[in-house]
């Protein structure tokens, strides 16, 4: 099996993150994963990214990660792939995979959007959108936002939250027959628990994952993380 993760931050497009891209990838490769998938908070979000900007500046800034992310997975066998992690507003956020840098370059000020209207943009243009950590709780997040008939799947198992707030993502996706998909959410690297997604096959890009994901040709997990020499174990919760 093929092990991706699908949530992850650096530090050079991340305002949140702790861990240089190409760290990040280090640490993914000693803990036995295919491929990993960089989704920095996007510009209405905790970006790293001064707003005030123009728009090809921030969007050249916002790739650092990833491409630091991706030189160093192509030096030492880890698939990197790019996606991002879209703010509508007080926490409620969108992992969006299937597009590049040319079309944020042509799609200027879509961080602006009302997220209907986003998720349609996206998926028009053949990306997907899947609503991360859906019921996350935090003294900043006013209320909890669902978009059911918008997205692509739903993040239910999440390392970063709590088994309750991941067994009423599960039950959401269940009642509204959603695809599941897990992410670790991960800003440190190293961590007491990672989230795992695999595939009898070895992806291409991270559009033919969500693919497996919708197709329910993918599994999920969460694993118990402990570094063993240089490599870190996974053991299965």
């Amino acid at each position: 099996m093929y092990k991706y993760e699908m949530h992850c931050h650096t530090v050079q497009a991340s305002a949140c993150s702790h861990i240089d891209a190409a760290e990040l990838i280090d640490f993914y490769k000693a803990a036995g994963y295919t491929g990993v998938v960089i989704t920095d908070h996007f510009f209405n979000g905790n970006c790293a990214v001064p707003r005030a900007l123009p728009w090809k500046t921030k969007v050249e800034l916002f790739m650092r990660g990833y491409k630091k992310a991706k030189k160093r997975g192509d030096e030492i066998g880890v698939d990197v792939f790019f996606g991002w992690e879209f703010t509508y507003v007080d926490g409620t956020d969108f992992l969006t995979y299937g597009l590049d840098e040319k079309w944020l370059l042509k799609n200027k000020d879509c961080d602006r959007l009302k997220i209907v209207d986003y998720c349609n943009l996206v998926q028009k243009s053949g990306g997907y959108v899947v609503h991360a950590h859906p019921f996350r709780e935090a003294g900043y997040i006013e209320m909890i936002r669902l978009l059911p008939r918008n997205v692509d799947a739903v993040e239910t198992l999440n390392a970063g939250r709590t088994d309750f707030e991941n067994r009423m993502a599960d039950q959401y996706a269940d009642n509204y027959n959603l695809p599941k998909m897990c992410g670790s959410d991960n800003h440190t690297g190293m961590r007491d628990r990672l989230a795992v997604l695999e595939l009898d096959f070895r992806a291409e890009n991270s559009a033919e994952i969500i693919k497996a994901v919708i197709d329910g040709n993918a599994k999920i997990s969460l694993a118990n993380a402990e570094a063993d020499g240089e490599k870190i174990k996974l053991t299965r919760i």
